[in-house]
């Protein structure tokens, strides 16, 4: 009985033995014949790839958007305005090299040199500019800030974050509030800015550029006069002014380049002053936007902060 357990154990063996050596010569006969190739292709994506914005699926729901620019060029002459924000003590070059760190020479330059070059605004100096232009909308004497909603309440003017958040000057911000007499406006350069500032929003508040209560607005409010005694025109000062939001909200804008893109407009076909105002780049303008969008999971929270 057991040895014909062994011969029956033996052939199954030698059958299965069989069985496999005949499916891999059919294999080899058929790949030489018919060239067989196959591909294993991993069926999963990257959180930060299925998050980000510019890489969306093409699926019938969602929409591939071009990216938020990555830099904007400047159409301002900076030259000696950082030497003079340091001569008045708008700027404490001290408390500034401690906050900043080690700068670039070329953006040593904007601060203690004459920079008559291309100012070429980035994600690496977005924060450097903003800080730059921040001190100089707070410093140079205008009437946005001596007639505007900053002086509504005179005594609560120096506890806005634009203005009590300004811990890098020499003696208290309020000491240069408007007090210098870096660059003039004339009569129709001021209307531009005074017309711009009132239609130009951040995500952070619902505030206008008209009302700089915090650091963004008053970096914008010191560009757009920067612009207007430069000449710019208000079309391209709105551009401008579109770009350099994206830099130091690129989040928002990105995002903002999808509705657009749902709604069948790609970034370089939006309108600059009308994605600027109250409707899409407010605090409440943005939300609203942002819940419409049909390709994007909801809104993480987040964004620029409003100090130095």
């Amino acid at each position: 009985m057991k040895e014909k357990l062994q011969k029956i154990t033996s052939l199954i063996s030698f059958s299965k033995w069989a069985l496999v050596s005949s499916v891999l010569v059919f294999i080899l006969v058929f790949n030489y014949l018919f060239s067989i190739e196959l591909r294993i292709t991993p069926n999963y994506q990257s959180k930060k790839t299925q998050n980000d914005p510019a890489n969306l699926a093409t699926k019938p729901d969602q929409v591939v958007v071009q990216s938020i620019p990555q830099e904007v060029k400047l159409p301002i002459k900076w030259s000696d305005l950082g030497k003079k924000l340091v001569d008045t003590g708008v700027i404490d070059s001290t408390k500034f090299s401690e906050v900043m760190g080690t700068l670039s020479e070329n953006d040593k330059k904007l601060l203690d040199g004459n920079s008559n070059g291309e100012i070429v605004m980035n994600q690496a100096n977005a924060r450097l500019i903003l800080n730059m232009l921040w001190a100089f909308g707070l410093a140079n004497k205008n009437d946005v800030l001596n007639k505007g909603e900053m002086m509504q309440e005179p005594s609560q003017t120096g506890n806005m974050a634009s203005t009590g958040g300004w811990s890098l000057s020499k003696g208290k911000a309020m000491d240069h509030y408007s007090a210098h007499n870096f660059v003039t406006l004339t009569t129709d350069q001021q209307k531009m800015v005074e017309e711009m500032s009132k239609n130009i929003y951040r995500p952070c508040c619902n505030n206008s550029t008209h009302f700089p209560d915090c650091n963004h607005g008053m970096a914008m409010l010191g560009l757009l006069e920067l612009m207007a005694v430069n000449n710019v025109s208000v079309q391209e000062a709105y551009k401008v002014a579109l770009d350099v939001n994206a830099l130091w909200f690129p989040q928002q804008y990105q995002e903002m380049a999808v509705y657009f893109k749902e709604n069948g407009r790609d970034w370089n076909q939006i309108d600059a002053k009308t994605a600027l105002g109250m409707n899409y780049s407010s605090a409440s303008g943005y939300r609203q936007m942002r819940s419409q969008i049909k390709s994007l999971p909801q809104a993480p929270k987040g964004g620029g902060g409003c100090g130095v």
